[in-house]
């Protein structure tokens, strides 16, 4: 009995000791999967964008969209933060407001979240405009948050929800420094000269805050300066290559008064340019800083801005500005949020795209990736609409609308004619995707046709505000023709009683169709005439233009033709004249 007990007993232990077996082997094969895990996924806190600076650059013209972010304790007043110091608001008073500001309601996580929502890639955050107010906790000056009622590093906050919900973060850093002693200039505007100023030495503290904020909150994707008043290329240089020493990928624009890596036009989108990067920053509404009931862009408006930047082989920084109480207007995270929206549907055609191969015209802009080009036709004319697209040597094997709608491709001698129903246009922008047989990623840029017979076509006018903002948005005359019919627009001196512009078409065109695109609605009359037999002669009379107005004319064949305007409140403006 004994014998059989302690058989038992084994069998009993054996068991115990198979069980206890796979247990360990399960444990053993977990542990081993979660080593693997952990070294083939990124961790919760790595950034989303390479150090290697080449790659960064890519994948931030991979991204497209980025959101600018303007804020400071000039928002308790409402007026433009830097501008308006010693401007609409007393020095003394301007720069005692941070001892009022106080946004209880600031929360990193919903900015990051709004951007997010929007389609943005990454966030660009002023860190210090040209009032000198610095928001962060720095060691190189009492004028920051900290001293503030509210006490909290937004900074580290913000790079914080950056990390934890995947978005990049870069900073807005102001060259130029009218509240700082050592700088040579002072407000407003820095049109004022210190009598005593050491350049040196201020740029030592440039230095300084430049790499206490990419240690506090790096690695970071780009350090964004501005106004770079004193600064040579050689000083702006040596800005770059310290903050490269501590983080030598990091990607910096053009305004420290060296080149950068990338060119930044403002309140307009650039010109089409693939041979060096660029991006456009541009604000949602008419200020960069809060400004009480501020009028903001239709959807229209700031989607077309940004198809136009990518079209254009740049990328859109597009500016909020938070109001005092830290929250963004409800009506600004509306029209991202509709961004956002329109971007799940159709950032295929711009994310990860690249300008072109078609150039820009007055009825939209092209973009590709790999073996796929889009067209986003944003402005049309006539029913059927054609498109005339040249040959680039490659077979294109379809053509589709990106909406599923009817559409044809026809060759002919000089390229192709894509071909759709008006019925089928598509709010904001139609898309025509063509898939090529080949990869055309690098494909040398190419003219092609415009519709309108004014596009590009050289003009003169009465006055001229050119090369001033407005509310703003950039003024000059050639906005006319140049196939941007919201953003630049051509304005007449204030002075101007009887504003006129006239388009000089090169050699006599047919024309039967007028198209115009008034900013405001301050015209209330105007006539349009055609130069024959070297006099005037009015072939068109009109009272209210508004956003858009389509005008059928008997056909007429002239050279040069004039837009009158006869009657208007305060300044008249003209976005655009197509002429077909």
């Amino acid at each position: 009995m004994m014998q059989l007990k302690n058989l038992k007993t084994t069998k009993i232990n054996i068991k115990m000791t198979t069980k206890s077996t796979l247990a360990f082997l399960a444990a053993f094969i977990f542990a081993i999967l979660f080593l693997f895990s952990c070294t083939t996924q990124k961790p919760a806190n790595e950034p989303v964008f390479p150090e290697d600076h080449a790659a960064k650059l890519e994948w931030w013209k991979d991204a497209r969209f980025g959101m600018f972010i303007h804020w400071g304790p000039v928002s308790l007043k409402g007026t433009e933060i830097g501008w308006s110091r010693g401007r609409e608001i007393p020095v003394s008073t301007y720069d005692s407001l941070y001892l009022q500001f106080d946004p209880v309601n600031f929360n990193a996580d919903e900015w990051v979240s709004i951007a997010k929502a929007a389609g943005m890639k990454y966030i660009v955050f002023t860190s210090k405009h040209h009032d000198g107010f610095c928001n962060w906790d720095t060691r190189y000056t009492d004028y920051n948050i900290m001293n503030s009622p509210f006490k909290r590093d937004v900074m580290a906050e913000l790079a914080q929800a950056c990390k934890k919900q995947g978005m990049a973060l870069g900073f807005y850093h102001s060259t130029c420094d009218w509240y700082h002693p050592d700088f040579p200039l002072t407000s407003p505007g820095g049109s004022v000269e210190r009598e005593v100023s050491n350049l040196d030495r201020y740029t030592d503290y440039l230095k300084n805050q430049s790499v206490e904020i990419i240690e506090k909150y790096g690695p970071l994707l780009v350090m964004w300066y501005d106004v770079p008043q004193r600064f040579d290329s050689i000083r702006g240089q040596g800005i770059i290559d310290r903050i490269r020493e501590v983080q030598p990928g990091i990607l910096v624009n053009n305004r420290t008064g060296a080149p950068g890596d990338f060119d930044t036009p403002e309140q307009r989108v650039g010109g089409f340019q693939n041979t060096r990067p660029w991006e456009t920053c541009m604000t949602i509404a008419t200020q960069w800083a809060w400004k009480p009931e501020d009028e903001v862009k239709s959807l229209e408006q700031c989607l077309h801005s940004l198809i136009r930047s990518a079209g254009g082989d740049g990328n859109l920084l597009f500016n909020v500005g938070p109001k005092p109480d830290g929250t963004i207007e409800p009506l600004q995270v509306e029209r991202l949020k509709e961004m956002g929206n329109w971007l799940k549907e159709h950032g295929f055609s711009i994310y990860g795209t690249r300008g072109g191969p078609f150039k820009p015209t007055d009825w939209g802009v092209s973009t590709h990736k790999d073996n796929k080009v889009f067209l986003h036709v944003m402005k049309w004319n006539g029913n059927p609409l054609k498109i005339k697209i040249p040959d680039l040597g490659i077979e294109i094997k379809t053509c589709r609308l990106a909406h599923g709608g009817p559409v044809t491709l026809t060759k002919v001698a000089s390229g192709y004619i894509v071909e759709f129903d008006v019925q089928e246009i598509q709010p904001v922008s139609t898309i025509v995707e063509l898939e090529y047989a080949e990869n055309i990623m690098g494909a040398e840029p190419v003219e092609i046709d415009a519709n309108s017979l004014s596009y590009e076509k050289p003009l003169t006018a009465s006055s001229n505000s050119q090369g001033r903002w407005s509310n703003h948005q950039w003024v000059e005359l050639n906005a006319v023709t140049n196939g941007d019919w919201s953003g630049s627009f051509w304005e007449p001196e204030a002075a101007d009683k009887n504003p006129w512009v006239e388009i000089d078409l090169g050699k006599p065109e047919k024309i039967s169709r007028v198209v115009l695109y008034e900013r405001g609605s301050a015209i209330s009359g105007y006539i349009i005439q055609i130069l024959k037999e070297e006099k005037w002669e009015t072939v068109y009379k009109g009272t209210e233009i508004g956003a858009k107005l389509e005008i059928e004319l008997q056909e007429v064949t002239a050279k040069q033709i004039k837009l009158v305007i006869k009657d208007f409140t305060g300044i008249p403006g003209i976005y655009e004249i197509a002429l077909f």
